[in-house]
């Protein structure tokens, strides 16, 4: 492995996620994550991990907080911060939806948080993407199943209310012209999540109570400069995961399942194991922070987990707009990993996933984002059914028997250890979820079903669907050729087309278009409905 190098930067306000490189030159961190990531690349591909900035002070880390001594328990934590009777509040944090890119202005999109049925849709009159609770108030019919009309503005199908971005109804038709205005009664509105878009993502705060209305002034999300940084190329993806946001970060903590689970798509060795020393620096309510023998990792819930070469620091931001002067090499090689794990209810939960990088940008001007997405979805595919039946284990467990129920003696689960104490801890081994739910997880439906790719992604990835929609008619364009080759040559028999060297041609081009048909449907089935995947035949 070769030594990740990072720039160093200068100052940025206090309200960023400061990552600050090692002193020592002789350190190299190497980062290992559980994703479509080549973890060896080429001299010339080898990239620096990039420092995650945030714009909430609550969140700030300082070197003065984290403990530099490694812990023996994976399970205890080396350094918490003890707040008597302190609970994580699941319904006071900012929650990404979904990447702008993944959305489409023309219509309204039905989406699930926090086990809250939300539509979002562009308001064209106020120039943003605006959330709504996903129900009329007329008769509770979902919005998201209606359309927005020629002024801009929400109509439910159902009996053609219409609303504006502010949740105002502006026109019930039923209602006469001359009658008492009730479209302005305040129970005609619609009700609406603070939201607005930040890093290419749609967020909403999940509270539709009026005192919220102006929280994105006081409460920011985490804030991520190199998404929004030109020079750096940063594709995403999203995906519906059929198992719960507990067991989806877990996964995501995990880096010694990688050569086992992911063999044959990730360049691992399924022999590859080996101990993997992880300690974890500091637990509290804001997450935790944890050191591995290639590089550092960090949680801040509800939903950032990323990894990185080198610790947190003290007032060292990202190295985007760094006055400090350093090598060439530095400066073109950086990269950042990052995920976004969505709690939508009981079983189901939704992946965000984006590498910022600012070498090799051309490479993503001119491969089309759904190709990456093959890949990265065959990795989810790889350990989705087993990971859906270990959930409904630990579900029988109990959520406070968890480590009674696990054996993790070694220091490589040390993250999920932290993870399950931190929930344990903070938010009694469980989400919150209100009065929605009361835990009880949705059957297990057939394999097909479960692992089915089109509308747990395809459906909502803009990418993906252009690109089934042209492989379609591809398919039928190869068809359509090879029969009518065919029929050229059985109706023409005389002239030019005599020739048995012409009518072997065409014979032989038809036979092959209807080989490259059956093909593409094939590839069309495996990468946008169904991929199997079966570890004892691998």
């Amino acid at each position: 492995m070769k030594t990740i190098k990072i720039l160093s930067s200068s100052s940025f306000p206090s309200s960023v996620i400061p990552i600050r490189p090692p002193k020592s030159s002789s350190q190299k961190p190497i980062i290992s994550l559980p994703f479509n990531f080549n973890l060896n690349p080429p001299k010339s591909s080898l990239a620096s991990l990039q420092k995650i900035s945030k714009n909430k002070s609550k969140f700030k880390l300082s070197s003065s907080s984290i403990s530099i001594e490694p812990i023996t328990n994976p399970s205890s934590p080396e350094t918490e911060i003890e707040v008597e009777d302190e609970k994580f509040d699941w319904f006071s944090h900012w929650y990404p939806i979904i990447p702008v890119c993944d959305l489409d202005k023309r219509v309204p999109h039905a989406k699930r948080v926090m086990g809250l049925d939300i539509v979002v849709w562009w308001d064209r009159i106020e120039g943003k993407w605006q959330v709504f609770d996903d129900s009329c108030p007329h008769r509770l019919a979902p919005l998201s199943e209606g359309r927005i009309d020629q002024w801009g503005r929400l109509q439910c199908v159902y009996h053609g209310w219409c609303f504006n971005g502010a949740g105002d109804c502006k026109f019930i038709p039923q209602a006469p012209p001359d009658g008492p205005p009730v479209h302005t009664f305040k129970k005609a509105c619609a009700a609406v999540y603070p939201s607005f878009e930040k890093n290419k993502i749609v967020w909403f705060w999940p509270n539709t109570n009026p005192q919220y209305k102006d929280i994105a002034a006081k409460e920011k999300p985490p804030y991520i400069p190199e998404l929004d940084d030109p020079s750096f190329t940063s594709l995403m993806g999203n995906r519906e995961i059929p198992y719960g946001y507990e067991v989806l970060i877990e996964n995501l903590m995990d880096p010694a399942h990688v050569p086992y689970a992911h063999y044959g798509i990730m360049r691992v060795d399924r022999e590859g194991g080996k101990p993997i020393d992880i300690n974890v620096l500091r637990l509290d309510i804001t997450g935790f922070t944890a050191k591995q023998d290639r590089g550092y990792n960090k949680f801040i819930p509800p939903c950032l987990f990323y990894a990185s070469p080198f610790p947190p620091g003290n007032g060292s931001p990202s190295s985007v707009g760094s006055k400090e002067e350093q090598p060439e090499t530095v400066r073109q090689r950086q990269m950042l990993l990052i995920f976004f794990c969505i709690p939508v209810g009981p079983g189901r939960s939704r992946v965000i996933w984006t590498f910022p990088r600012n070498f090799g940008v051309w490479l993503d001007k001119v491969v089309p984002r759904w190709m990456f997405h093959v890949g990265q979805n065959l990795i989810l595919d790889s350990d989705l059914y087993l990971l859906h039946l270990e959930e409904h284990k630990l579900i029988d467990v109990g959520y406070n028997n968890w480590q009674k129920a696990c054996f993790v003696p070694t220091k490589s689960d040390a993250l999920v250890v932290a993870f399950r104490k931190w929930l344990r801890k903070y938010s009694g081994g469980q989400i919150d979820w209100g009065t929605k739910f009361r835990g009880t997880l949705p059957p297990t439906p057939p394999k097909e079903q479960l692992m089915d790719r089109y509308w747990s992604h395809v459906v909502n990835c803009g990418s993906c669907r252009v690109a089934l929609k042209g492989l379609k008619i591809l398919e039928v364009a190869l068809q359509v050729i090879s029969i009518a080759a065919i029929g050229i040559v059985a109706a023409v028999k005389q002239g030019f087309m005599s020739s048995v060297a012409v009518r072997t041609t065409i014979v032989f081009m038809a036979v092959l278009c209807f080989a490259a048909s059956r093909w593409l449907s094939h590839f069309i089935y495996k990468n946008f409905y169904f991929h199997d995947y079966n570890h004892a035949r691998r």
